[in-house]
């Protein structure tokens, strides 16, 4: 059947090139129809419980997923007539911003404060009118600071920055509204100083910027790999083969996505740079074309050749890639398996682009182009006097096979202790640079105030009038101070802050009465005044209404999915050591699905990835119908998966979203170099059954192609290390590294690997 396919190419070129032409057309018409979808709530599916009840919360508290926090800095301090009358203009401009949840604003020029009239509590505005005199402004100061639940929340210690939160719709783009508020800000100008920062702005930012970072450095990449495909073959057309193949790849499987009506989100963002490396492997099509076209001297015999020989290691190859990434789709993430099923099309479409378009391109070339190639090249039978150091290496590997194979024993030892290091973590400000706007804007506001992001713990009883019990809100007081022991908790706020507070109003103000009353009633009745003087929000986000439900609202100075499960811990065992019969809590919030997904993602491709290494196994004994052979071939594999972990473990980068998905990417390139180097040894050793002479000669000839590819991926993809992402500089440089500890593994651990076991493989012939 192979034969038959790159058979016809061959007759039929022309045929061949016009038919991927128009296809491709048809993949490409379907980019107009592009959706983007960064949010991480659909990171897992709507049936998940996690998500289920993370929207009940929301709607039973009346709480927002998506909030946008700016914060606002004067060095001379805050409380002033010109910077309040600002913070008044920025936040009546915010509120005529389309996509923001108006009523829900809060900002010292929208929050209540609540005092004491003849007929009960009187709930305003705390700026309804603007201090003008230094007595208002010092009664301003006064009342901000006798507020808890405004301190660190509205206002800093030190009184020289202020927030403004921002609720937005589920809809809305978080920096599309944010660069609306910028030119809001920029209209009122200095010398106050302004941050933005919240999840919808590093999500949608991130968003933005990943497509603007692919458009540039993709043809940049393009570019660099197009120079060094140039300098290794010495022909253009070879080039453009490349890099066509990989553009219709990408084409095909990005058209094929948004067709079937799948949004483009962080995951499938990175396909293009997984299709583009896979890509890669016709490299080995071309390295053997010059050596068969300088041997036989004949074009069609030279093509034909080339494929008999090089049509089943690049089948396996892409084969073993593609369930590798098809393996992704046994998790429970929709976005990681689309990802794994669509790179694994794009890896059949390289496939087949190997048996047809390739070798028809490989016929339309003009011989003299090629015989000039080849004199650049200088290539002669079995030699490869441009790469003659791979002989060496070759000679080297088998006379020093068994210090090679100490130091890779000791290599992967210490690997494998440096994986112990791991940690897992997720964090999406992380992947913008730390001298980026989110970035500074959120370790300000985060030092500053109480935190940028937002965690709950709901606390659930099936009794009504729960919560109005004295012992249930000294019960949350207590785990509220438990919680805020941790460094990175900035503020929390519930119920009980909202009683402590009314109660002090009512008692002239006075510090002492900061607490709890002993009495339901009393509790009930403050209750029942708050609920009728104030915004229905300002009780709603606690609370619910036959009270057997509240609601602790967590600032958090830090978006590590770490924080999250520490914080979970610790509620744990606060309430085993003070249980609570009646009632549990439960975490949600947007750091807690940031946790889940951070969890279940990191998780789930780690799962799969060690369900595709058996799959890969399976595979690679299957072809070599040995599994003495399929073994031998998997360990350089395995060594390369152990190394790239165990540097992550050693530098202390966490193990995080793009080094989750490049593990798959590793294994996709180093069992391609193991099985084309395992393939052409075998069929060598058939021909001249002399074990090193075979090795070597495996090392020199199919070894140059192997090193071609791990060179010309290397560089390609070494320019992403000057993005303004940090997954991008993550993805250049661990590319690079895949690509030479798997090229080194294969070249020089395979060879001493199989002198070594010689006696335990089984050989065809000879010795």
């Amino acid at each position: 059947m192979i034969k038959r396919i790159f058979g016809f190419s061959v007759e039929h070129p022309k045929s061949i090139i016009l038919l991927t032409l128009i296809v491709t057309c048809l993949f490409l018409w379907q980019f107009p129809k592009i959706k983007i979808d960064t949010d991480p709530k659909h990171m897992l599916p709507t049936t998940s419980p996690v998500r289920v009840y993370n929207d009940e919360v929301d709607r039973l508290f009346s709480l927002h997923a998506d909030t946008i926090v700016l914060g606002i800095s004067n060095k001379e301090g805050m409380i002033n007539t010109d910077t309040l009358k600002k913070i008044a203009f920025i936040t009546q401009s915010i509120l005529k911003i389309k996509g923001v949840i108006a009523q829900d604003v809060l900002s010292l020029s929208t929050v209540n404060d609540v005092i004491v009239k003849e007929d009960g509590l009187q709930v305003r505005p705390l700026l309804d009118k603007i201090p003008e005199t230094k007595d208002e402004l010092e009664i301003m100061r006064k009342v901000l600071y006798e507020n808890p639940m405004l301190v660190e929340r509205f206002i800093s210690k030190d009184g020289k920055t202020t927030a403004v939160y921002i609720p937005i719709e589920p809809t809305a783009n978080g920096k599309a509204i944010a660069d609306l508020i910028r030119k809001v800000v920029k209209e009122v100008g200095p010398p106050e100083e302004y941050y933005l920062a919240g999840d919808p702005i590093a999500r949608d930012t991130f968003g933005s910027e990943m497509f603007r970072q692919m458009g540039l450095f993709s043809p940049v990449s393009g570019v660099v790999m197009c120079i060094a495909l140039f300098l290794m073959f010495r022909s253009s057309t070879l080039v453009f083969t490349n890099m066509a193949v990989a553009m219709i790849s990408i084409f095909w499987s990005l058209g094929l996505l948004i067709g079937m009506g799948f949004p483009v989100h962080i995951m499938s963002s990175m396909m293009p740079v997984f299709l583009m490396a896979i890509s890669t492997d016709t490299v080995h099509i071309f390295n053997e074309f010059y050596f068969r076209f300088k041997e036989v001297k004949d074009k069609r015999r030279a093509v034909l050749e080339t494929m008999n020989t090089i049509a089943q290691p690049v089948f396996y190859s892409d084969l073993t890639t593609a369930v590798g990434f098809a393996s992704l789709a046994t998790g429970a993430i929709v976005p990681v398996k689309v990802f794994g099923l669509f790179v694994a099309f794009g890896t059949f479409v390289i496939l087949l682009m190997s048996y047809t378009f390739v070798p028809a391109i490989l016929m339309i070339m003009k011989e003299s182009t090629i015989q000039k190639a080849l004199k650049r090249e200088d290539i002669k039978e079995d030699k490869a006097p441009g790469m003659a150091w791979l002989v060496k290496l070759g000679s080297l590997s088998l006379a020093k096979r068994s210090a090679i194979l100490k130091f890779g024993l000791i290599l992967i030892v210490f690997s494998v202790i440096g994986i112990s290091r791991i940690h897992v973590n997720n964090n999406m400000v992380s992947w913008f640079k730390a001298k980026s706007e989110i970035r500074r804007s959120d370790k300000i506001l985060n030092k500053e105030l109480g935190g940028t992001s937002l965690a709950y713990f709901v606390l659930d009883s099936d009794k009504e009038d729960f919560i109005k019990e004295p012992s249930t809100l000294r019960y949350i007081e207590a785990l509220q101070r438990q919680l805020e022991q941790d460094p990175l908790v900035g503020k929390t706020t519930s119920v009980a802050d909202y009683v402590k507070h009314i109660n002090r109003v009512l008692h002239q103000n006075d510090p002492k009465f900061e607490v709890i009353p002993d009495s339901k009633d009393e509790i009930a009745q403050y209750l029942f005044l708050m609920e009728m003087s104030a915004r229905p929000n300002d009780l709603n986000n606690v609370v619910d209404y036959p009270f057997k439900r509240a609601n602790i609202w967590i600032q958090l100075k830090s978006w590590d999915a770490g924080i999250m499960r520490k914080l979970i811990q610790t509620v744990k065992k606060y309430t085993l050591d003070h249980p609570l019969p009646e009632a549990k809590f439960k975490p949600a919030g947007i750091a807690y699905f940031n946790m889940v997904w951070n969890d279940e993602v990191l998780w789930g491709m780690v799962s799969s990835f060690l369900a595709s290494l058996v799959l890969v196994l399976a595979l690679l004994i299957f072809e070599y119908r040995s599994f003495k052979w399929g073994i031998i071939s998997f360990i350089p594999l395995l060594a390369t998966i152990v190394m790239i972990y165990g540097m992550v473990g050693w530098t202390g980068k966490d193990f995080d979203m793009p080094i989750s998905v490049l593990s798959t990417l590793s294994l996709g390139m180093a069992i391609d170099f193991a099985i084309h180097f395992v393939s052409r040894f075998k069929q060598r050793y058939k021909e001249a059954p002399n074990l090193e002479e075979a090795l070597v000669w495996t090392v020199s000839r199919p070894g140059k192609g192997i090193m071609r590819n791990a060179i010309l991926f290397a560089l390609g993809f070494t320019v992403m290390m000057f993005a303004n992402l940090t997954t991008y500089i993550t993805v250049g440089i661990f590319m690079a590294l895949i690509m030479t500890l798997s090229s080194m593994a294969t070249l020089i651990y395979l060879p001493a690997l199989i002198v070594n076991f010689k006696k335990w493989l089984p050989f065809d012939g000879g010795r």
